[in-house]
């Protein structure tokens, strides 16, 4: 599996299968395989930034720079764990995990009030004031009795956003 110019082998596929939790059938992981494959275009084995940068659903996320830093160089099997995320045999605790890691930048498993103004600042662009932006964070902490002090850790998002009925689902096509 280490270079895309391979195919995969059944055990290749069960191996990512037990890797990203079965999150995705043997078939979905078949066209995962070919879609990493197209994004390598070096044949290395890794997908690069500038390589996820050209899937345009990708670029035109707000999110997408924040992302890059968990995306880059990652070979098939830590793809697929990404992708995993988005899929909806994925848990709600394992989505709740992944967005901790989007928000947590600097990796320190603490996320404080100015991580979580940054990620609504991408998501808000110009359609919202910066006051607007920190008197709706705040009011939404607050509901939660949380202040703007607070660092949130995973146990505290898992709290917040463990009664939601979250959806980050998105559908392998098959080919």
């Amino acid at each position: 599996m280490g270079s895309t110019s391979s195919m995969l082998t059944q055990y290749d596929i069960e191996e990512v299968q037990d890797h990203c939790s079965h999150a995705f059938s043997q078939q979905e992981i078949v066209s995962l395989y070919h879609r990493f494959c197209q994004l390598d275009r070096n044949g290395g084995g890794f997908v690069s930034a500038e390589e996820f940068m050209t899937v345009p659903e990708f670029a035109v996320n707000p999110l997408s720079q924040r992302l890059l830093r968990m995306l880059d160089g990652l070979n098939f099997k830590e793809y697929v764990a990404f992708l995993s995320a988005f899929s909806p045999h994925t848990s709600l605790q394992q989505k709740i995990e992944f967005i901790f890691r989007v928000y947590d930048t600097d990796c320190n498993g603490k996320v404080a009030f100015d991580d979580i103004l940054n990620i609504l600042r991408d998501l808000t662009g110009s359609f919202m004031t910066e006051q607007q932006r920190q008197k709706v964070l705040t009011h939404v902490l607050e509901e939660a009795g949380y202040t703007k002090d607070s660092n949130f850790t995973l146990p505290d998002f898992m709290k917040v956003l463990g009664n939601s009925d979250l959806k980050m689902e998105v559908e392998v096509p098959i080919d």
